[in-house]
């Protein structure tokens, strides 16, 4: 078999491996990345590159992996804008947190999203009580927002993002 044929099979079977993995474990890990998210993400990223790439360390085979990388982001991007089934099989649904007031401590629990998370993502927007909150959401791309029932406090999205030496802090 042509080398780099076996680095295209390859390296598409990683994509779709990895696209299942992000599925299964979750949007929050998505948005949320503390240090040992990031060491995951080295290491796999290390463990899958001899995996995309096999034997050939040539600069054309990392080249042509990369390039297929590309090809397959772009082209699901696009399955998933036209195919509403597709959408649905690769991308989880946006999940209820709080509505009118009240904790959905079922889907807190299941998404592992902790009462001080949800505490800290109200303060981001200008909110102190749960009962002001009209509508909190863990959107599809792991980040939470959250609409009040005060029309006087200023409507914002949460965004985490992770600082050096001080872990996972919203802005």
């Amino acid at each position: 078999m042509n080398p780099y044929i076996d680095i295209v099979l390859r390296s598409i079977a990683v994509y779709f491996f990895m696209i299942a993995a992000l599925r299964v474990f979750g949007k929050k890990e998505l948005s949320q990345l503390n240090t040992a998210d990031v060491i995951l993400i080295l290491l796999i990223s290390n463990s899958v590159q001899n995996a995309m790439v096999g034997n050939n360390s040539s600069l054309t085979g990392g080249l042509v992996a990369a390039l297929i990388l590309f090809i397959l982001n772009y082209l699901l991007k696009k399955i998933m804008f036209t195919s509403k089934f597709f959408r649905q099989l690769i991308q989880s649904k946006p999940e209820i947190l709080i509505h009118n007031g009240k904790i959905e401590f079922s889907s807190l629990s299941r998404l592992g999203i902790t009462s001080d998370e949800m505490q800290e993502a109200m303060r981001e927007h200008g909110i102190e009580y749960y009962k002001d909150v009209k509508l909190a959401m863990l959107e599809i791309d792991g980040n939470i927002s959250i609409i009040s029932g005060n029309e006087n406090i200023k409507q914002t999205h949460h965004k985490r993002k992770v600082h050096k030496n001080l872990g996972t802090i919203n802005s």
